[in-house]
């Protein structure tokens, strides 16, 4: 005869989905450094600068659904390429977030400022004088 007990053993409880989320999908949402750094990649089409180093981004948050809500402005509010820097935003924020949202503001106003001493920088190496 065995020794056979009647003991069950707990397993773990296994997220099978997690494989089919996208990388900052998790319940910790991703944090605001890394998104600022992401937007990097977002560059105005008329300067050729990124809008962190043009001083674009006023702020940005990421609530507990990992959405990312970003407070931008750009150079000029007649500005017609609102559409090509949510695409890039959307290229550029893809895995690192669930969601994410521009709210347009215009106050206050940007002005050159604004700019960092990187975009200043580049600005530089393409001609203009700041």
């Amino acid at each position: 005869m065995s020794d056979q007990t009647d003991e069950k053993i707990e397993l773990p409880e296994v997220d099978l989905d997690a494989a089919n989320k996208p990388a900052g999908a998790g319940t910790t949402p991703v944090a605001v450094e890394d998104v600022t750094e992401a937007l990097k990649d977002v560059v105005d089409p008329e300067l050729g600068i990124n809008v962190v180093d043009l001083g674009l981004i006023y702020g940005v948050t990421v609530d507990d659904s990992n959405t990312a809500i970003i407070d931008m402005t750009l150079t000029s509010a007649a500005c017609p390429l609102t559409d090509v820097i949510e695409d890039q935003t959307r290229m550029s924020l893809e895995g690192l977030v669930n969601d994410f949202r521009i709210n347009w503001v215009w106050m206050p106003p940007w002005g050159p400022e604004k700019i960092t001493d990187d975009g200043r920088e580049q600005l530089r190496a393409l001609g203009f004088n700041v």
